[in-house]
């Protein structure tokens, strides 16, 4: 149980990581500052934090319209949906997700 409690901890923190760079960068681009870059903000996301990075775009309405920021933002959060779908159906199900994962290796590999 302590493994997943380490999980849990880690995922929290890099959200807020993500939610707070989001933050800080909308300040300094208020003040005219020196910004995060874009790469950073998109590795915390792309790290764990999609969905700090998202709540933090919507928040404080910063980077909703930068394209492609926007559209490699989402497809990221996309990335980790698909990501906890699949380790939530190995989790419930395990026997029926390895028929299903093996059912798809099989028709990959012919």
């Amino acid at each position: 149980m302590s493994n997943i409690l380490h999980i849990v901890l880690v995922v929290l923190a890099v959200n807020f990581a993500a939610f707070a760079a989001f933050w800080r960068d909308k300040r300094l681009a208020r003040s005219g500052a020196r910004r995060i870059p874009e790469k950073t903000l998109l590795w915390l996301a792309f790290a764990g934090g999609s969905l700090g990075a998202l709540s933090a775009q919507h928040l404080f309405r910063h980077k909703t319209r930068k394209e492609p920021f926007r559209s490699r933002l989402y497809a990221i959060v996309a990335l980790h949906a698909v990501a906890v779908a699949v380790l939530a159906l190995w989790l419930i199900a395990p026997q029926w997700a390895s028929g299903l994962f093996n059912a798809l290796k099989g028709s990959v590999v012919s």
